[in-house]
């Protein structure tokens, strides 16, 4: 997200039992990031695994931050869920799918 100029607002942000993994920042969006890792020899991949309930908790985050926080910014105008899928290799080499705008209401 970086390379891409956004900034990064928050990991691993805590709203009561809600988790938002990353926020970013650019030009009057902001971006929710959920990131799912999974092993080479995992059965389900990771981007499977972002179904149903987890999928409603992350609207439900985003609800929350939006009404508690990214409204009020004037520099915030709009907001993303995007989810990042990282599988790692047998050797340690990390893969990562990314798919902007995954998750809509």
């Amino acid at each position: 997200m970086q390379a891409q100029g956004f900034d990064i607002a928050a990991r691993n942000l805590r709203l009561g039992h809600l988790e938002i993994d990353i926020v970013g920042l650019r030009d009057g969006l902001a971006v929710l990031v959920e990131v799912r890792t999974r092993g080479a020899t995992a059965y389900e991949k990771p981007l499977a695994s972002v179904a149903g309930k987890k999928r409603m908790r992350l609207l439900h985050a985003a609800d929350r931050l939006w009404r508690g926080h990214l409204s009020k910014r004037p520099d915030v105008a709009r907001m993303r869920i995007d989810v990042a899928g990282v599988t790692f290799s047998p050797d340690g080499s990390p893969h990562v799918e990314y798919i902007p705008g995954a998750i809509t209401a």
